[in-house]
């Protein structure tokens, strides 16, 4: 949590990551208000960093808010890991949205949370979709995303130790936050091959999903479907989801050559 002393003792860069961080699912953009309270910057901080930004394409100025800029999408495809496996993993996810008229997800783990890597999202069917904490690019506590416990259920065990050491943070009250409740569902996601949340990340909405495993290395990635909690029936998706986990699997571990 960030203090009145913390903008006292930050680097540029700590300012910098602050007004990055304070975007979430907004897609209307922020003014520099907003934007600096959400930062806990002053204002006038804000204002010249945000100049800067909209200066390199690092932000866009749409009137007198801000969004975040096309340079940021473009630096992300250059990273590789998660490039190839958006490359290896689109063919594979219009083929699981074809089949179950969900949205589809692929996420990789990184530390505590699941960073959201790619994503094509239901067909529209004039049914108003329930808020979605989903998007590109954003993070999402692991222990709270069928697509985390995917991942964490076949990570080592110290894994969900690390988490437990930082405190779980509950986002519903159907949110899993005690150790032993988690372990015991990790591992009857060994069993199964899937994982399931319903209204475990936000209200209304549930997912089901299934690792993508490589042999000999630790699972990093997970592909699921995503919908509505009243209308998603994991036992009807769980097969495909888990059938696209096991073909992308497959094309990840020849793409490197195991």
């Amino acid at each position: 949590m960030r203090t009145a002393n913390w903008t006292d003792s930050v680097s540029v860069l700590d300012r910098v990551t602050a007004v990055f961080d304070a975007f979430g699912d907004d897609d209307h953009g922020l003014g520099v208000s907003e934007l600096a309270r959400r930062a806990n910057l002053p204002k006038s901080t804000v204002s010249r960093i945000a100049a800067d930004l909209v200066a390199q394409r690092f932000l866009d100025r749409e009137g007198e808010l801000l969004h975040l800029g096309v340079r940021l999408f473009e630096l992300g495809q250059t990273v590789p890991q998660p490039r190839m496996l958006r490359q290896l993993a689109l063919p594979v996810m219009r083929e699981l949205q074809d089949v179950t008229a969900q949205t589809v997800q692929l996420a990789v783990l990184d530390g505590s949370d699941v960073v959201l890597i790619a994503m094509l999202r239901a067909p529209s069917t004039g049914r108003s979709p329930a808020p979605s904490p989903a998007r590109i690019g954003g993070r999402l506590p692991a222990h709270a995303t069928a697509l985390g416990k995917s991942i964490l259920a076949f990570s080592p065990p110290e894994a969900v130790t690390r988490f437990a050491a930082g405190g779980w943070e509950r986002r519903t009250p159907h949110t899993i936050v005690e150790q032993a409740a988690l372990v015991r569902e990790l591992a009857d996601v060994r069993r199964s091959g899937v994982a399931t949340e319903h209204e475990e990340c936000a209200p209304g909405t549930a997912a089901v999903a299934s690792p993508i495993l490589v042999p000999g290395d630790a699972p990093t990635a997970a592909i699921c479907v995503a919908g509505l909690a009243a209308a998603l029936q994991p036992d009807r998706v769980a097969a495909a989801v888990r059938a696209a986990a096991v073909t992308l699997s497959r094309r990840l571990t020849a793409e490197r050559g195991h």
